[in-house]
């Protein structure tokens, strides 16, 4: 199956619904890249989510992201060919563009740099969750 035809999106829904199902409630859902793929499974049932590095070239994800009714973050780098931060931003106030990091958030330079990337995600993961009152 080729990760960028349609078809994704119902597999990747097939796959992360059961287990949705088997929680209960309204967890947050939380997923990276092809995992973005679920976005229309978090519009339809009112979800919460966390998107690191969605897929915002694919029509269908940000088509998804656009009937969500529930907050989300969207987390993605401006050297990621996958990220479009200006789509990002139309579609949430929830949104951490990193410059310069590419699709896995890693930043160039020493390694000290994608460590603080990975700071600002957490950082960013927590004000969100505060922000949707989320249990601690």
């Amino acid at each position: 199956m080729d990760v960028f035809e349609p078809g994704i999106e119902s597999w990747v829904t097939g796959e992360v619904g059961p287990f949705v199902d088997a929680i209960g409630g309204s967890p947050l859902l939380v997923g990276k890249s092809l995992g973005t793929n679920a976005a229309a499974l978090a519009a339809e049932r009112g979800l919460p989510a966390i998107w690191l590095t969605p897929v915002l070239t694919l029509p269908w994800v940000v088509d998804a992201l656009s009937a969500a009714t529930a907050p989300f973050l969207l987390v993605g780098g401006t050297a990621d060919r996958l990220w479009d931060g200006e789509a990002a931003r139309r579609l949430s106030p929830h949104v951490l563009e990193v410059d310069g990091a590419d699709h896995g958030m890693f930043a160039p330079g020493p390694v000290t740099e994608s460590i603080t990337v990975l700071a600002q995600i957490v950082a960013a993961v927590e004000g969100f969750l505060d922000t949707i009152d989320w249990p601690n």
